[in-house]
């Protein structure tokens, strides 16, 4: 089992900036790359962005590319997501989860994930 907890949620203007973390515990941390899901009222939960086991490939939703960046840290086993120009729209509840797989690059599929948090609230304002 790994356990999840994110904080770093908030309340910010258009234009702000907010970072999350994940602090993860149970299971070694660098085992399992690690991924970013958000999900809107009323909306499907999608995928946001994602990171190897080392840290060496990153993948990113075309909507947050070039404003988030995702980045982990294994000495504290936690992962970031670093975000820039938050936009109305990038408001939703943020997930991170794990992903106990073996490859090269980051995946984006939520089924391909095995652990959950229970999600921290993004607001962003206009």
């Amino acid at each position: 089992q790994v356990q999840l907890v994110e904080s770093g949620g908030g309340l910010v203007q258009a234009g702000g900036s907010l970072r999350l973390s994940c602090a993860a515990s149970g299971r070694t941390f660098s085992n399992y790359a690690m991924g970013w899901f958000r999900q809107a009222p009323g909306k499907e939960r999608e995928f946001v962005a994602a990171i190897t086991r080392r840290g060496d490939s990153t993948g990113y939703a075309d909507s947050v590319k070039g404003r988030f960046t995702i980045s982990r840290d294994n000495a504290k086993n936690t992962v970031y997501l670093q975000m820039n120009s938050l936009k109305p729209e990038d408001t939703a509840v943020y997930y991170c989860a794990a992903d106990g797989g073996l490859r090269s690059k980051p995946r984006i599929g939520i089924p391909f994930y095995d652990y959950w948090g229970q999600g921290t609230q993004v607001t962003v304002s206009s």
